[in-house]
């Protein structure tokens, strides 16, 4: 069986600051079968090329979204690579749509713990809440919407911690196989 074709869309700001994306990133690019995209250092104009990036899209059998929830949602170069791939005909809407029955997967870190949201956390809203946005470019897009793998509280992740999303990570991307779910996280991801 070959390993299917898994398109890793990173997005970080400052990748640099962040040991657990930058770990996760690494950890992709050594993957058979993976092709991470990391969007800052290819776009740093953000002058996305459009047409090649939906070819890479449309060879894939999962999306993976790797970023830092920030402001509650995505980066801004995350964002702008949706606003200028993900176009009305090709993406969705009427038409065959280049997405529909791939699967989405959103791989994300908060500097907040876990507990900050909920009604009497500091974002006064369950997580999920936040997620809302990302689900419903998935859905409108006919993809299927894995469960996401999120380490809250990043800022202050220790080692064990951060080896152990990585850990999770790698076996969730290494298990993925074509039609496939990826393996629900026995801690609850």
């Amino acid at each position: 069986m070959t390993a299917p074709n898994i398109l890793i869309l990173y997005a970080h700001p400052a990748p640099q600051r962040s040991p657990v994306n930058r770990r996760l990133a690494e950890a992709a690019r050594a993957m058979p079968g993976v092709d991470l995209r990391d969007l800052y250092e290819l776009y740093p104009d953000f002058d996305i090329d459009a047409e090649g990036e939906r070819a890479l899209l449309e060879a894939a059998h999962l999306v993976v979204l790797l970023h830092p929830i920030r402001w509650y949602g995505m980066p801004s170069m995350l964002k702008e690579w949706m606003d200028v791939v993900l176009r009305p005909g090709w993406a969705y809407g009427d038409g065959e749509c280049a997405l529909r029955g791939k699967s989405c997967w959103l791989v994300a870190s908060t500097g907040s713990p876990a507990e900050a949201y909920g009604p009497e956390g500091i974002h006064g809203h369950p997580f999920d809440a936040f997620l809302l946005p990302i689900r419903q470019i998935a859905a409108l897009c006919g993809m299927d919407w894995l469960a996401p793998l999120v380490l809250h509280g990043s800022v202050d992740a220790g080692e064990a911690a951060i080896e152990a999303h990585v850990h999770e990570f790698r076996r969730r991307l290494a298990g993925y196989a074509g039609d496939a779910r990826l393996v629900e996280a026995a801690h609850g991801a």
